[in-house]
């Protein structure tokens, strides 16, 4: 801890003065502890001792910590667990600003945590690993960083810069620095925000009483009683704010969770907020995760794979790897967390005699998750090849026309190429490569195009025209030229 904090420091004097609040999310494997490390850090609250800290359930807490000699906010989202942070994800909510990786120092990484890891590294957030249980006898710490650096989670001090910290709830050993170390991130990855309003929605109900509710963590800007909000599916004039002590507040600023009375029906977990009147641009949505994908990864079919048992499981993997990007594999149910995991990295799922109740595919269909369920492996595999073809032909540009190269001309300190059109045309402003023995040699664009002394805007097959491109490279009598829309 202390390597960690001395770190951090250092990179800490060159961050904006001004701190916001860092919302926290806790996720790991059932039974790891994330309730009760949650219930401790409460328990450290400063304002909790002062003034008896009774909480409401809104889904989130937000706790004040004197660190380094000021009095500093966290908030920590008490819910989503895995299903629901996938919905937001799905939907284009960046909420949390930092994960916590809860991870038991007895029972070591399991497959609840290979899927938090996932989720995080997804969320392209800043995390911290949490080995709890630091108490226990039987605990070994070593043991569970060795498990995690084979899941790529690259720790401080085995040659990586990931936090790790063990800490105790049962004691309260380490828990006040776990709080310092969440600050000392917070501020080496200070929080994007701007002026005008964004919220999210964290958790919604219908309350018997007070009507419509919904727990919203403030992304930027602030909220004040008597705005007029919309969401995804529902429209608010603010009737009131409440804090998760109960208390009402007039207005609530970034990093804020608070519940929000006046909706006229119950938003949506995942929405993002908006005042009326002003546009937000929506993160980290489903079409800019495919779009990213595409441009960056080798890969052009993304797949979440669910079987039956792990002696299937193994040999599917074992079959198609090569092929395509796996990124997930289990055995078991199909869960709503799948169905959104996949949407929100652009992934298909593919099940092996998979369980899926009616209620997890008809959320499939309405989140636009392609889901197939086989009892035959030999049947997948021909069918991810199929739709592996099927996806590099819409991705590949559509080639407009070719030609071959049959002299080169020096005109103003560049060369113009001779060509002849072989299929198709070739147009000024097309994009084009060019080719030697199917190895790209060079690319631009065709700024002109003459055919014989003429200005012309293209070549059609069986003419031959001089064409001049953008850039200059090494071409020779004849290489291909390959236009592509």
């Amino acid at each position: 801890m202390a390597k960690v904090t001395k770190n951090l420091s250092k990179t800490q004097a060159s961050v904006h003065s001004v701190a916001l609040v860092p919302v926290v999310t806790v996720l790991g494997h059932v039974d790891h502890g994330k309730t009760s490390l949650l219930d401790a850090i409460r328990k450290t609250n400063i304002v909790a001792r002062e003034h008896g800290g009774i909480t409401q359930k809104i889904g989130a807490s937000q706790v004040e910590v004197n660190h380094e000699g000021k009095v500093r906010k966290i908030t920590f989202i008490d819910t989503p667990g895995h299903e629901a942070f996938m919905q937001m994800r799905g939907r284009g909510a960046k909420v949390a600003d930092i994960g916590l990786l809860v991870v038991s120092s007895v029972d070591g990484v399991m497959p609840q945590t290979k899927e938090s890891i996932k989720i995080l590294k997804n969320s392209n957030i800043p995390y911290i690993v949490v080995l709890t249980k630091s108490d226990v006898a039987d605990k070994n710490a070593e043991k569970v960083k060795g498990q995690l650096l084979k899941e790529e989670v690259l720790l401080e001090g085995k040659g990586g810069d990931t936090p790790v910290i063990e800490v105790s709830a049962k004691t309260g050993d380490n828990i006040k620095e776990l709080l310092d170390l969440i600050l000392l991130v917070s501020d080496v990855h200070p929080v994007k925000t701007s002026n005008i309003f964004k919220g999210v929605i964290i958790e919604s109900k219908l309350d018997s009483k007070a009507g419509p509710k919904a727990t919203v963590v403030i992304k930027g800007g602030k909220l004040s009683v008597r705005d007029e909000i919309s969401a995804e599916d529902a429209e608010a004039r603010v009737k009131g704010l409440i804090n998760d002590k109960g208390e009402p507040l007039k207005e609530a600023v970034v990093g804020d969770a608070i519940e929000v009375l006046g909706f006229e029906k119950v938003p949506a977990v995942g929405s993002i907020v908006h005042k009326k009147g002003e546009k937000i641009e929506e993160e980290d949505t489903l079409k800019s995760s495919i779009k990213a994908f595409r441009e960056g990864s080798e890969n052009l079919l993304r797949v979440a794979i669910i079987a039956d048992s792990y002696g299937s499981l193994e040999a599917i993997v074992a079959a198609v790897e090569e092929k395509i990007n796996i990124v997930s594999q289990k055995t078991g149910e199909v869960t709503p967390a799948d169905v959104m995991f996949a949407k929100s990295v652009g992934a298909i799922i593919l099940g092996f005699n998979a369980r899926i109740s009616p209620a997890v595919e008809k959320q499939a269909r309405e989140e636009k998750v392609i889901f197939r369920n086989y009892n035959l492996i030999y049947e997948m595999i021909a069918e991810i090849e199929d739709f592996l073809e099927g996806k590099r032909l819409s991705l590949e540009p559509k080639i407009l026309g070719k030609a071959k190269i049959l002299a080169s001309f020096p005109f103003d300190k560049k060369n113009i190429l001779g060509i002849a059109v072989l299929d198709g045309r070739v147009a000024k402003g097309d994009k084009v490569k060019v080719e030697r023995d199917d190895a790209v040699v060079g690319e631009g664009t065709i700024t002109s195009l003459r055919k014989g002394k003429e200005q012309t805007s293209k070549a059609e097959k069986g003419e031959e025209a001089g064409i001049l491109l953008s850039n200059e490279f090494d071409f020779r009598v004849g290489d291909m030229v390959i236009s592509q829309g």
